[in-house]
Formats: structure tokens, C-alpha cells, sequence
């Protein structure tokens, strides 16, 4: 049985949960008070996507759409840290597009082969040990860890190939694909023969070759639903020619100058920057042409409209490496395949805490530490490491009165405070 052909996927991933801070007291046989040692939680796993060349199909995903990886360990006494969670590795084929599933903004382009952390775990709770001061020898508290994040992806494979054959159903791109490359696409006399897109190397001569896609056939009103619709012409976004084969013999009574216009139209329907993509015209089964005023009538109008025109027979191997010379030299032209690059930001989530209950604040060292059950939970939802997280979490803080206690109890520009073990320079 075929496997299926599966192109578009939702997932949704979680990182693991940091530990919790253990809260334990030094205990040994002639040492009094030996005073708090509670160990760190372990980091939280993350999620990490890795592009694998081998994959051709995101059909994994089809079955199983929600990932998540370990949690961290709780610390424990002897300042003994918690294990970190194991991170989850998720396989994607090379060229899938990662985005996000609400905004649809790119997040990534698993093309350059580098992994990609997706989701980060969250940060292990501080055990009381940390928070051992002169006037409070024995803290009975210690951190909880941080949550990991969590985030609803959209996965979009986008074939990574430099030519897209384009044309009607039954016009020879599967053959042609057949003959210029080791591909062995499903050829036969009828239409949709080809169900999924089709890649193969196509190899010119000593460090010459190019990739090339052959994508289910078109038909006009595809836009509308027809036929196989728009589904699979992602897949060719990338590439930087088309090719369009047009059946010139009239064998199915149809006019290839009709044909022609038909699926150009249908490409500025779906996307008029694909429609201005270079292209190269292929006038295919010339060989079962018995008059000539046809395939003379189309060059002509091809070549007015400004594309090149190859005559060929794929099936009878005619023409074909003029095809692929002039295929070759213009990819020499062009720029590289297309690389998306990263649209997606960040954002905060709103979250509504309690801030009218005042901080708890002291000043140990030239140090500002500042404590409250509200100001635990606002942190957990702040990915420090993205500038307008960190920047909403400042307004936050200025919101909740927090500055203007520390600023009553002599607070000055240039200070360190330190919240939960976050310290960061004081301004106004």
C-alpha cells in the first residue's frame, strides 16, 4: 500500500517543567546548626526540531500532534541539585516551515540543517540555601520551578528544489522527470497520475546539477476547488524557474495556446510573486505532431510574450538536453533558493496578579532583595531572554508600586536588586 503523501501538520509542543528547590537543613553529628542546604531544581527538557534529509512527508505527524518533554527533578538536601528533564528531539524533512499556528508568522525554516529549539524548559527552583541571610539563618521556603513554554505550531513542508515543472494533467512532467533524472515517478495515460510531488537530481556535467520538482497537474478553476485544487503548489514557492510543459500535439483535442493561459492564470491566483517567477516553456510530444502550424502558431505566441520555447518529446528523449543546458544556464543567473526567513515575535502573556499586597523588602551587601507571592508568578510568565518580554515586565513592576517602595526606602539610580535571584541594575 502507498503511504500518503502529507504536507501540512498542527502540532502543539511543551517544554518540561523546571524542579522544584528542595527547603533541608544540614544535619551531622557534631556540627550545630548546620544551617539550610537544599538543592536546586533541574532544568526543564526542550524541545528541539531537526531537519532529516531522509523524510519526505510530515505523514508522522498525521497520528500523533501533541509532544512534551521531561520535567526537571526536585533537589533535595546536601545541596544536591535535581536532574535536568531529557530534552525531546521532533524529525521534520529539510525545507519544512515552522509557524505559528494563531498568527501564522514564521518561526523557522528547517533548511540550513542547524536544530532549532522550539519550546525552552523552564528554569530550576533555587532551594533555601539561596536564601540564607545574616538575620534569617534558617529559611523554611525555597523556589518553585518555572514552567517550560508551550506553543501550538504550524508545520508547512515546502519542497527545497530550484525547478518547478508546472502544466495540465497528462502534458509529460513525470516523463520528462523520468528521463532527466534517476527518478521513477508513477507514469501512465491518464490524469492526476501524479498524486504527490516528485523530486530528482538532475545532473549536467562535472559539479553541475539541480534539483528538480514534479508537481501534480493543474487545471483551470483550480482555484475554485477543481481538481487537486492548489494543495501541492507550495511546494515549487521556492524554486527559482519554472518549467511549463504544454501538450502541443492536439492529441486530446485540446489548444495549447488555451492551456498556456489557462495555468498562468491559475499561478497569479495563487500567488502573483510565483506567477513573475522566471520560466522556460517546453512545447512537449512534438513528435506526434503531423502539422506544424500548431506548434509554429504557440512558439510564436509563447516567444511574444518574452519566454524561451524548447520543442520536445520527453517520451522519445527529443531536445531534452537542450532543455536542460538552457535550464542550467539560467540557474547560473539566479539567486539561490529561497530561505524564509523568521517573521514570529514573542509576546508576553497577559497574565492578572494580585499586586495589592506590598513586597517584602531588605538590603543585605549593597543588594536590594525584594520578595512577594505576586511578584513569583508575574516572573514565571516573562521569557527573559526576548527584549519586549522584559520590557513588559518592567511596566509591570512600575505598575504594582514595587519601584516607589524602593525608591521610600532609599533606592538609587546605579543599585543591584535582586528578585528571586534575577538582579538587574535600578533606574528611575
Amino acid at each position: 500500500m502507498a503511504s500518503t503523501f502529507v504536507d501540512t501538520a498542527k502540532i502543539t509542543v511543551k517544554a518540561g517543567k523546571g524542579g522544584n528547590g528542595a527547603v533541608a537543613f544540614h544535619r551531622e553529628k557534631y556540627v550545630a546548626a548546620g544551617g539550610p542546604d537544599g538543592g536546586d531544581g533541574g532544568r526543564g527538557g526542550d524541545v528541539i526540531l531537526v531537519a532529516d534529509s531522509h523524510l519526505t512527508t510530515l505523514m508522522d505527524f498525521r497520528y500523533r500532534r501533541k509532544y512534551a518533554a521531561s520535567n526537571g527533578s526536585d533537589g533535595s538536601g546536601a545541596r544536591c541539585s535535581g536532574k535536568d528533564g531529557e530534552d525531546l528531539t521532533i524529525k521534520v524533512p529539510t525545507g519544512t516551515v515552522v509557524r505559528d499556528a494563531e498568527t501564522r508568522e514564521i518561526i523557522r525554516d528547517m533548511s540550513d540543517g542547524k536544530p532549532f529549539v522550539l519550546a525552552r524548559g523552564g528554569r530550576g527552583g533555587w532551594g533555601n540555601q539561596h536564601f540564607a541571610t545574616p538575620t534569617r539563618q534558617a529559611p523554611r521556603f525555597a523556589k518553585p520551578g518555572l514552567p517550560g513554554e508551550t506553543k501550538e505550531v504550524l508545520l508547512e513542508l515546502k519542497l527545497l528544489a530550484d525547478v518547478g515543472l508546472v502544466g495540465f494533467p497528462n502534458v509529460g512532467k513525470s516523463t520528462l522527470l523520468s528521463v532527466v533524472s534517476k527518478a521513477h515517478p508513477k507514469i501512465a495515460n491518464y490524469h492526476f497520475t501524479t498524486l504527490m510531488p516528485n523530486l530528482g537530481v538532475v545532473y549536467v556535467e562535472e559539479g553541475v546539477s539541480f534539483v528538480m520538482a514534479d508537481i501534480p497537474g493543474i487545471i483551470e478553476g483550480a482555484s475554485e476547488g477543481a481538481g487537486l485544487g492548489h494543495d501541492f503548489l507550495r511546494h515549487i514557492d521556492r524554486c527559482r524557474l519554472l518549467v511549463h510543459l504544454v501538450d502541443v500535439s492536439g492529441s486530446e483535442g485540446r489548444d495549447p495556446i488555451q492551456d498556456f493561459d489557462a495555468i498562468c492564470a491559475e499561478l497569479a491566483q495563487y500567488s502573483p510573486e510565483l506567477a513573475s517567477r522566471p520560466m522556460i516553456v517546453a512545447a512537449n510530444k512534438c513528435d506526434l505532431c503531423y502539422d506544424r502550424t500548431q506548434v509554429d502558431s504557440f512558439r510564436a505566441y509563447v516567444e511574444g510574450k518574452g519566454f524561451p520555447c524548447f520543442e520536445i518529446s520527453a517520451a522519445a528523449h527529443q531536445g531534452v538536453k537542450e532543455l536542460v543546458w538552457s535550464i542550467a544556464a539560467r540557474l547560473r543567473e539566479l539567486p539561490p533558493v529561497r530561505y524564509y526567513e523568521p517573521e514570529y515575535v514573542e509576546r508576553p502573556k497577559e497574565v492578572t496578579v494580585d499586586t495589592s499586597v506590598p513586597a517584602e523588602i531588605w538590603q543585605e551587601d549593597g543588594i536590594w532583595y525584594a520578595q512577594a507571592p505576586w511578584l513569583d508568578q508575574l516572573m514565571e510568565s516573562v521569557n527573559f531572554g526576548d527584549y519586549e518580554s522584559r520590557n513588559w515586565f518592567d511596566g509591570k513592576l512600575r505598575a504594582s508600586g514595587l519601584f516607589d517602595q524602593l525608591e521610600a526606602q532609599g533606592i538609587r539610580d546605579g543599585d543591584t536588586v535582586d528578585l528571586y535571584g534575577l538582579q538587574f541594575e535600578y533606574q528611575r
